[in-house]
Order: structure tokens, then C-alpha cells, then sequence
């Protein structure tokens, strides 16, 4: 019977008498140059591995038959085959946030500013003059690996700068509403399980062309962070089909 192993680092003349001097009775070793991949390697050792072992004792120098090398080939493509199987079965974890977060402020369509009204607990668009741009919020955002990864939407969560306050979205009557809620344990939000209501707090960002990035509730689908046509009023989740801007620039800051 003879082994080939395609490595095209060997030289065949003097590695193959050195390997077989090595091998057992009745076996040969062929070299050729044609490279192995990684996998064909390791499963090659461990089909030589299996015939030093088990089958070692079991089938002596020549009564080694082309059969008993078909079952340890295939037991061993078996195995494989059910690891990889297990692996790919295994479901996601959820959301895990990445470190660190990124200091920005939203502007809508319109060039707005987002101002935290303290009383009502609501951010609103405000059309900011010089010199008052200090009341403008500044957000941190965190981003997430998604488990179901797109390539278009990165799932991030929005907390206000210098307090406990985040962005969520939770239904209340019949529609989806924007929220401020203010979280005690902001490590909490590291890892959010795709299941957990802790969902509420995350929003998908989808860039828009090259300056522009919408952003939508995970939670509920299709429900858009928004600004009203008019100033001073709330900022609000909406569908597409409503009269709303629903795309912002993102300024670093």
C-alpha cells in the first residue's frame, strides 16, 4: 500500500528514503510536489495518529488491506463533519457592545441640534443660533456586534453625555414611542441578549450616502428616530410613510 503526501516542500530523493526506513512493514511513503492545503495535513495526521493506535494493534505488516485505510479515512471525515455541524448549529448570544464608545452630536436634515428639555425628559430639535450652542447634547455611542451580522446596519445604543439617560424605544398605546430612560447599571448594556426587553435601548444605523445615517429601533422594525418639520418639538419615532426627516449627520465631538 502506499501513503501520498503532496508537500512541495520536501525533495523527493532524500525524504522519501529517510520516511520510509520509518514506515511499517508492507507500507511505502510517496512524495510529490504538489502542495497539501492545512486540512488535508491534519487530517493526514490523524489518520496516521489512528494507525499507530487502535488499528496498530489489530492488523499486523502486510494484512494492512486498502479497506482499513477507506474506514480510517472515513471515520475521520465523519468526525469532522459533526464538529462542523455543531459548530454552525450553535446559536448567537446576543449583542455584545465594543469599547469604546463614541462621542457625537445628530443633526436632522434640517441642520438642527438635539436639546434635552429636563422637565418633560424629551430631546427636541432646535434650530441653535451663535452662542447657544452650548445647550446642544452631546451623546455617546456604543456599537455592537450584531448576531445576525448585516452588512448595511450596525446596531448601536445612545446615552446622554455625562448622565445615566439612554435612548429607548417601548410601546405605549398603540404605537412605538422614543424614550429617555435613565439606566443604574450602564454595564448592563455591554451584553444584551437578543431576546431580553433590554433590546429596547439598541437602534440600528444604517449610513446614508456619504454624511447622512438613519436610525431604527431593533426592537421594533421600521420605526425611525425622527424630527417634525416644525422646531421645537419632540424627537419621535416614525414610520417611512410619515412626513418626518428621518436621516441625521453624525458629528464627531
Amino acid at each position: 500500500m502506499a501513503f501520498q503526501c503532496e508537500y512541495s516542500s520536501m525533495k523527493q530523493t532524500t525524504s522519501s528514503e529517510h520516511w520510509s526506513d520509518r514506515m511499517p512493514q508492507g507500507m511505502d511513503l510517496e512524495i510529490t510536489n504538489h502542495p497539501l492545503t492545512m486540512k488535508q495535513v491534519v487530517n493526514l495526521v490523524i489518520a496516521i495518529d489512528r494507525l499507530k493506535g487502535s488499528q496498530s494493534e489489530k492488523v499486523q505488516s502486510s494484512e494492512f488491506r486498502d479497506e482499513d485505510l477507506l474506514n480510517l479515512l472515513l471515520e475521520n471525515a465523519l468526525d469532522e463533519q459533526l464538529v462542523l455541524e455543531l459548530t454552525e448549529a450553535a446559536p448567537p448570544r446576543g449583542f455584545t457592545a465594543i469599547e469604546p464608545s463614541q462621542q457625537c452630536m445628530l443633526r436632522d436634515h434640517q441642520k438642527r441640534s438635539m436639546v434635552l428639555m429636563k422637565e418633560a425628559m424629551e430631546l427636541h430639535a432646535i434650530r441653535l443660533q451663535g452662542g447657544t450652542t452650548d445647550h446642544e447634547v452631546s451623546l455617546n455611542m456604543s456599537t455592537y456586534l450584531d448576531p445576525r451580522p448585516s452588512a448595511s446596519a450596525q446596531p448601536v445604543a445612545l446615552g446622554i453625555r455625562g448622565t445615566k439617560l439612554y435612548l429607548s424605544c417601548t410601546q405605549k398605546a398603540d404605537r412605538p414611542t422614543l424614550n429617555l430612560e435613565e439606566v443604574e447599571n450602564t454595564d448592563d448594556l455591554k451584553s444584551i441578549s437578543k431576546d431580553s426587553d433590554m433590546v429596547r435601548f439598541l437602534f440600528y444605523r444604517t449610513d446614508i450616502g456619504v454624511s447622512a445615517s438613519s436610525l431604527v429601533s431593533a426592537l421594533y422594525s421600521g420605526w425611525y428616530i425622527s424630527t417634525a418639520t416644525e422646531d421645537n418639538l419632540p424627537v419621535e419615532v416614525c414610520l417611512q410613510s410619515e412626513s418626518r426627516y428621518r436621516s441625521f449627520t453624525i458629528l464627531q465631538g
